[in-house]
Order: C-alpha cells, then structure tokens, then sequence
C-alpha cells in the first residue's frame, strides 16, 4: 500500500524493479505506481496523468521502440526515463536520439541501480515538476546540482587524456556484460594492448610526443570498433577493447554463433583488431618529424567467454599472457589465447 502523499507529481514505473533499483521495496513510500507487463503500463498512462514514466529497460529492449512509441502516443506531457544497465547504455543514448514526428524516444536515461529518492528528486524538484520553465529557481539550481553530478560522474569514469573510458569504468561494464552474456548465451571478447617500445618515445621525443601517441591511438581504435563497443585506456600505455553482440539486434546470437563462441573466437573481434592494426602502422606521427610516419606498432592479447574465461579476472589474465608472449615473440601482434601454443591474428583469414 502506497503511503505517499497523493498531492505530489505522480510516476509510472514500467518493468522488473529488482533489475532498476537499489531498493526495489521502497517504492511504497513514494508516489510511483508499478507496472510490470508494457501493456498494462501503456493502458494505465493512457488513464493517468503521469508526470513521468521510468521504463527498466532489462527485458524489454528488443521491443522497447514502439512500447516507448505508443508511450508517447497515450502520454504526450510526460517525460520518459530509461533506466539502463551499463551495457545498454549504447542502445539507451539511441533511443534518447531517435525522433518520432519530431518528439524523441526517451527524453533521457540513468544507469542503474538506481535509488526511488534518487529517481523522483531527478524527475520532480522541489518546485514540482515543472518540465521546461527555466524560470523556476529552484528548477534552475537543481538542474544546475544535476549538471555538476553528471560531470564529476564522467570524471570517475573517463580517461582526462584520452577522453576514453577508464579501469573503473571497463571492469564493472565487463563483469556487467559478462553477466549478461552468460544469461543469454552472448559473446563477449576482451583485447588487452599496448604501444610497442613507448617508453623509447617518451625518453627521446619528450612526455608531449607520448601523450600524442596516446592520443592518436585512442582515436584510431574508436574509429575502427563498432560503435557499441568499449574502448578504454587501462593506465600508463595499455588500453582494453571489450568487444560484445550489438544491442541493437532484433534477435540474440544463432545457435552457429553461439556454438562458436564456444569453440573459437569471434571474426568480427579479429577484424577490427586487424584493422586497427593496418591504420595504426599506416598512422603519421608529426612530433617525431619525417621518421615518425608508420613507425607505431601495437602488441596485445585477445581472450574470449566462455571460451577462454568465464570472469572478468579470467580473461584480463589470459589476455594479459597473450600479451607477453606477443612482446616476446618480436612485438607487433596481437596474439590469441586458448590453445596449446598461441597464435597471431596474421596467421587467421
């Protein structure tokens, strides 16, 4: 039973709570009404005067567009909140882009878990929610409050040099994925690597010339990855790529797909790899002067679920031994894991 007060701006939760929020009990206490089944959940926005719908999107995505679409149909005034797992973040911002007649999708998104006080403070500040006055003090100063949270959390979560994600960042998003893949019989493939004799650059080129270097790498690896990949700097020259099934697809893997997750690692992690390679090498380094162009080699490891780990502490460990037998098989390759003697990614069609 609902004890809040019923004077209050109302929301419309849709979806598996225990999946969304930290305390998932505490709704009670709120002014928020649950609604597990979309359908359900459509019906009640169209009956109600929501001044917000919060949709968890775990379990939901592969129809969340057109559930998000009749939402905006029966419920035009009010703002739509996805509330995402890290790996869905890739979808989530998506559909927060993603116009229908001119209206977006979702108006925003926040990662989960989230807490109900924290949900209902963020749609509804003090003032009540006043959606679009910007005269409102206290809708000012609070939306001002949410601005600096979102920049000190991008701070935790980001590389300053690179502008990439960080090892907080890359750690919890891959025991997040793998999690996901293990419940849904995903793939999920993790590449370590590093910048061949940096130190060497650094000691003759100065630290400028290395943070370039850093720099030209990070943005060379995110041009040649998927755009749902993560791509993040682990400290000093090494950087991590988690590579997972796009999220975007209607359907989950094929049973071919799944059972050679199982058996080998995924192609499309190996063409990427392969391709950032060949940029890399091809890539002009103006701080090294004329000697500097094609001269950047990268060595690293590739480690697979569940074919060559079944945790995060697994896979970073096999990669990371796929990494130095890459340095100390000559460098400049990226080196599988998995069998009995490793093998380069040249070697592979």
């Amino acid at each position: 039973m609902n004890i809040y007060d019923s004077n209050k701006p109302k929301i419309l939760v849709i979806g598996d709570i225990s999946k969304g929020f930290v305390e998932a009990e505490a709704g009670g206490r709120l002014p928020c009404e649950v609604h597990r089944n979309m359908l359900e959940a459509i019906d009640t926005a169209g009956r109600n005067n929501f001044a917000a719908i919060a949709v968890v999107m775990s379990g939901v995505s592969e129809r969340l567009a057109s559930a998000l679409k009749a939402l905006r149909k029966t419920s035009s005034d009010a703002k739509i909140i996805l509330l995402a797992q890290m790996y869905e973040e890739p979808l989530a911002m998506k559909l927060v882009g993603t116009g229908f007649n001119g209206s977006k999708a979702a108006d925003d998104y926040l990662i989960c878990p989230v807490r109900y006080s924290q949900l209902y403070e963020y749609i509804t500040p003090s003032s009540g929610f006043q959606a679009g006055e910007p005269g409102a003090g206290a809708s000012a100063d609070y939306a001002a409050e949410e601005q600096r949270i979102k920049q000190l959390e991008e701070l935790a979560t980001t590389d300053e040099l690179t502008g990439l994600k960080n090892r907080r960042y890359i750690w919890e998003f891959a025991r997040q994925i793998i999690e996901h893949a293990r419940q849904t019989k995903g793939r999920v493939t993790l590449l370590v690597f590093d910048i061949d004799d940096f130190k060497h650059y650094n000691d003759v080129y100065s630290h400028s010339a290395g943070d370039e270097i850093l720099k030209q790498a990070a943005a060379l690896m995110q041009r040649s990855c998927r755009g749902h990949d993560i791509v993040g700097r682990i400290g000093g020259d090494e950087f991590a790529v988690i590579f997972w099934d796009d999220p975007k697809r209607k359907t989950g893997p094929s049973e071919d797909e799944r059972r050679s997750a199982q058996a080998d690692h995924p192609k499309e992690a190996i063409f990427i790899a392969k391709r950032f390679r060949r940029e890399l090498n091809k890539a002009k380094l103006p701080l090294l002067g004329e000697e500097g162009k094609g001269v950047l080699t990268i060595s690293g490891g590739l480690a697979s679920f569940p074919r060559d780990g079944l945790t995060i502490q697994q896979l970073f460990s096999q990669a990371d031994k796929a990494l130095l037998d890459a340095k100390r098989s000559g460098k400049n390759r990226i080196y599988l894991v998995g069998k009995s003697q490793s093998s380069d990614i040249s070697d592979i069609e």
